[in-house]
């Protein structure tokens, strides 16, 4: 591994917990959302739904704690080799996924509001409503919702794509900066 990213260059321990418990359960849910849908009603799929449901606001609240951890913490700096456009788009991309670790639980939230479902959480606490029953607005959410879950896949595909091509291709080192047991 090239020296590019010294030790002092990794994120903090709160901040590599935060992103890989993240990281499965954006994956996990991502996984369970398009496998509920097909399902027939059923004791199970209503299951799967409040599931979901549970780990959008579970998310949605870890990315609040991850957002106001990253804005007090700075993040470590990239190597001096790496090209502007890559400095760039790794920047926007990472914009973007904060945007939407808000964006789709939110709008998950709201799409089962509009549809007259409530949410609560763990079956235990009742979240407030953030729209009222419409069931034409529900629709216009509920493709909103899949769009935007299917952008968040994309930026987290071109994430794990990067970080790939520092670590075989660039052999920079940068993924120790977020890798959980790295010595670096």
């Amino acid at each position: 591994m090239n020296s590019s990213v010294a030790a002092s260059s990794r994120y903090s321990p709160v901040a590599i917990i935060l992103h890989w418990l993240l990281a499965v359960m954006i994956v996990a849910s991502f996984c369970v959302g398009l496998y509920m849908t097909d399902l027939a009603m059923s004791p199970q799929r209503l299951k799967l739904f409040n599931w979901h449901k549970w780990a959008g606001i579970v998310i949605l609240a870890l990315s609040a704690v991850r957002l106001l951890w990253r804005l007090s913490h700075r993040a470590p700096l990239l190597p001096v080799s790496m090209p502007g456009w890559q400095v760039a788009a790794s920047n926007a991309v990472h914009a973007l996924l904060y945007v939407l670790f808000f964006a789709v639980p939110l709008s998950g939230w709201a799409y089962s509001n509009a549809a007259g479902f409530p949410i609560v959480l763990f079956a235990l606490i009742p979240l407030p409503d953030l729209l009222e029953k419409n069931r034409e607005l529900a629709d216009t959410i509920k493709a909103l919702h899949h769009w935007l879950a299917y952008g968040l896949a994309i930026c987290v595909v071109l994430h794990i794509i990067a970080a790939l091509k520092h670590q075989w291709i660039d052999k920079d080192g940068l993924i120790s900066r977020m890798w959980p047991m790295s010595s670096r």
